[in-house]
């Protein structure tokens, strides 16, 4: 059974990274995370798995964030509760800290938050979708600090710069969230239960688009750490 529940979920990411630039901009907002995820509806997706997965909650059958903490749960990971948050959320960021020095990727903390920004210059070619190689050792780094702190949930958020159509860019911060996720699911690496991906577009920049530096921000692949709390 636990082979069989593999390969499924496999195939369904699978699925996921060869639709994600290729279906139509139809979009829903998750009511938990407030990110757009695909419309199963409008782009007719629930035709086949070969077509159909989507951005949004790798595996849990609800599709919402409660889901994802049943899905948990039901994996044998325990939730947080009171002063328990903030010293895991502690130990982890130090521990990113110390395992990520040098590797260009930045590291935020906002309140119970993690987020760790990794620029488009060191994880991508450009306008690539693929991880280059030299960066999947850094890929490797995060996925054994995940894997030492099970009990948070892990949003993968792509974003791009205002050069080019408004469509392109999506699709662009679509594809390379879900690289970005799809080599931290591998074989060994992070419970895909715990995952979710979104493409954010130009929709969130964090710098100016005039400049060549500020446009340079703004191209990012976002990983978003929360507690699983009850």
């Amino acid at each position: 059974m636990t082979t069989k529940k593999t390969a499924f979920r496999a195939a369904a990411f699978g699925a996921l990274l060869i639709g994600a630039g290729a279906m139509t901009a139809c979009t829903t907002t998750d009511p938990y995370t407030g990110m757009p995820v695909r419309n199963n509806t409008g782009t007719g997706a629930l035709a086949g798995a070969a077509g159909g997965a989507l951005l949004g909650y790798l595996t849990n059958t609800n599709k919402g964030e409660q889901g994802r903490k049943n899905a948990l749960i039901g994996a044998g990971i325990g939730a947080l509760a009171g002063g328990a948050v903030g010293n895991y959320m502690d130990r982890q960021q130090a521990d990113f800290r110390r395992s990520l020095e040098g590797s260009g990727v930045a590291i935020r903390r906002n309140g119970d938050q993690i987020v760790l920004v990794m620029p488009s210059d060191v994880t991508f070619a450009v306008d690539k979708s693929d991880v280059q190689p030299q960066f999947t050792r850094v890929l490797d780094d995060v996925a054994r600090t995940l894997n030492a702190y099970p009990q948070t949930t892990i949003d993968v958020v792509g974003h791009a710069d205002s050069t080019g159509p408004d469509d392109y860019n999506q699709a662009l911060s679509e594809r390379r969230a879900g690289s970005v996720a799809g080599y931290l699911t591998g074989p060994g690496r992070v419970l895909p239960d715990r995952v979710f991906v979104a493409g954010q577009g130009e929709r969130q920049p964090i710098a100016s688009n005039d400049t060549a530096e500020g446009r340079a921000q703004n191209r990012r692949v976002e990983i978003i750490l929360r507690p699983l709390t009850q």
